[in-house]
Formats: structure tokens, C-alpha cells, sequence
């Protein structure tokens, strides 16, 4: 990771963003927080490009979850106000309404890649080889038996079906200032409780009730970084979390993973659309500060290049899965423009 990459991006003039001076620049040092699951790649391309560039100093990666990285961002233009939230989701209205309140008008979506949102346990565990409508029935505080909803009895994986291990349920699942929540909510939970027949008759505020309502005994939600979650587990066996794909790449010697859908997950199965439950990746780039704080621009474009992100990147190497060439070089055109 010492060798410069930079070869194919070519260096654009910061004059070309077309972005003027919002405040006087006494900060030479890029910040970024935002994402835990982007968090490994940025640190990477943080550290690479601090050794390739010289004139610049190596940019300061932060987590804090995506949520937490766009209420950072938005907060408004100025040195003490982060120049990049990293993402594992696009940002909302309302967070965009708010960077608008705050003087953040020039906001730039950079989508660098794709990754897998995967369930692990213990590598001396049992297999699980899961489907949504039993993941939702482990987690979900009421769910439909006899055709009515009830209190969640399950206690046990091989209660909910016979083919799971017999061992007790416990579940580690990121909170809701993790993009990864609300992925995991819209592929994984939603249409498991579709696909349980919930009762007729419900209103669409019950289903949604039904569908975002936790258990709180057998249930943990997970604030911090993945790496929360693997103590976790490592303190609770029979814990079953919820990781970035890139994340379980590197700790295979500890995490096993669970097919789901039949699917095992893994770079060539989210890069084929076959695996169910996968993201594109994103930071966004705070425009007010490009051309402000040094190397700004310079960084994006870095991060966007082919030996970085591209096919056989340094980044795929870390577990992501690169986006098409043509994407990226539509990303990179958009954000010059």
C-alpha cells in the first residue's frame, strides 16, 4: 500500500469546481467521519494518499454512523465543521434540508463501490442458513401465529423452523444511526414479515409498527462499529450479528457466515446481484470547502481512480465490491461539473 496508484485519475485544477472561497482556510488536514462500514476503506485510501501526495497531510477518518456523519456535515461551512460524510446509504431529505438550513448548499455524492450486509456468528457455532420471514420472526416483538399476532414466543433458532440450530436466539443488530439499519429493515425485516402472512385487516401504521417494533430480550442494538459487535459475540456465542461484508473478510477466523436465501454471501455474489442483501457505498463532499481545504479535491478524485476502487484496486483487496467503470466515471464527471 506504498506504491502510488494515482496513474489513472489525472489531477483536475481545483479552479474547475467552480466553487468560491466561503470562509478563510486555517485548517490544513481533511476530516472525515460518518459510516463504520466505509470507515476501513477510507482509512486506506486516507493512508495511501498521504504517502502518494506529500504536499498534503494524511486526511483524519472518523465513525460515528452514517446518521451521525451527516449531522456532523450539516452543521454548517467552516473550519470546524467536517469536510466528508462517509455513507452506507443516500443521504435524506431531511438531512439534506438540514445542511440547507445550516449554509451547506453544494453537497456532492460520490457512490464508489458495493458491499454486503451479512449475518455471522461464532465460528465454532451452528450453520444457519436463513431466510427473511425466519430472521423476522426471531426479531420481531409480535408475530403471527394461528393467523393472529401474538407476543414473540420463540426462545430458540430450531423453534422458528427445525432446520436451524438448536440454540438460544440472540441477536446483535446495528441502531438506528447506522445506515446498515435501515438496509437490514428494507431487505431483510419488511419482507420477512411479508412473507409470514401477517393477519388481514391491518393498517398500514400496524404493519409498519409490526415490522419496526424489536424484541427487547433477546435483542441488542449496537451504537459503535462492527467491532462492538464482535466483542459481542465473542462475549455471547450463541449471539448472531449483523456485519459488513467487507468486515466478515477480515475475521473469518473468528465470524461464520449464513447463507441466506440459499445464497452464500461473498464478492462475487453481490457483484452478481445474486445475493439478496447488498448496498452501493457512498461519501459526500462538502463543496463550500473545495478549493479551502487543501487537497479536497485531489482526494476525491484519488479515491475514484482505478487502482484505488477500480477492478483490481487496492480496495477490492479490503473486500469491496468495485462499481462499473462507466458508473464511476459518471460519479467523477458529476462531481467536476
Amino acid at each position: 500500500m506504498k506504491t502510488a496508484l494515482y496513474a489513472s485519475a489525472a489531477a483536475v485544477a481545483l479552479a474547475a469546481f467552480g466553487t468560491t472561497s466561503a470562509f478563510a482556510q486555517s485548517r490544513d488536514t481533511i476530516q472525515i467521519a460518518g459510516s463504520s462500514t466505509v470507515l476501513p476503506f477510507s482509512s486506506i485510501v486516507a493512508e495511501e494518499f498521504g504517502a502518494t501526495f506529500p504536499e498534503f497531510r494524511t486526511p483524519v477518518v472518523g465513525s460515528g454512523g452514517t446518521g451521525g456523519g451527516f449531522r456532523q456535515f450539516c452543521e454548517g461551512v467552516g473550519d470546524n465543521t467536517i469536510d466528508i460524510a462517509n455513507a452506507s446509504r443516500p443521504i435524506r431529505d431531511s438531512e439534506r434540508e438540514a445542511c440547507l438550513a445550516n449554509g451547506v448548499n453544494d453537497i456532492r455524492e460520490i457512490q464508489f463501490g458495493f458491499d454486503g450486509i451479512v449475518f455471522a456468528s461464532s465460528a465454532n457455532g451452528g450453520d444457519f442458513a436463513l431466510t427473511p420471514a425466519q430472521l423476522f420472526k426471531a426479531i420481531a416483538a409480535k408475530v403471527p401465529v394461528n393467523g393472529e399476532l401474538v407476543d414473540n414466543p420463540y426462545t430458540n433458532w430450531s423453534e422458528i423452523d427445525a432446520s436451524l440450530p438448536n440454540q438460544p436466539i440472540a441477536l446483535a443488530i446495528p441502531a438506528s444511526n447506522h445506515g446498515t439499519r435501515e438496509v437490514f429493515q428494507e431487505k431483510v425485516i419488511t419482507p420477512g414479515a411479508l412473507a409470514s402472512e401477517l393477519p388481514e385487516g391491518l393498517s398500514a401504521e400496524e404493519k409498519t409498527a409490526v415490522e419496526t417494533t424489536f424484541r427487547q430480550d433477546v435483542v441488542v442494538e449496537i451504537a459503535g462499529d462492527y467491532t462492538e459487535t464482535l466483542a459481542r459475540l465473542t462475549a455471547d456465542p450463541n449471539t448472531v450479528g449483523v456485519f459488513g461484508l467487507s468486515f466478515y473478510d477480515q475475521n473469518r477466523d473468528t465470524l461464520k457466515v449464513a447463507v441466506i436465501d440459499g445464497v452464500t454471501p461473498s464478492l462475487e455474489t453481490v457483484a452478481a446481484g445474486q445475493y439478496p442483501v447488498s448496498r452501493p457505498l457512498y461519501f459526500y463532499v462538502k463543496g463550500e470547502h473545495l478549493g479551502v481545504i487543501p487537497g479536497l479535491a485531489e482526494f476525491t478524485e484519488y479515491f475514484l481512480s482505478d487502482g484505488i476502487s477500480g477492478n483490481g484496486g487496492i480496495l477490492e483487496g479490503a473486500g469491496l465490491i468495485p462499481q462499473p467503470a462507466e458508473v464511476t466515471a459518471e460519479v467523477l464527471a458529476a462531481f467536476q461539473q
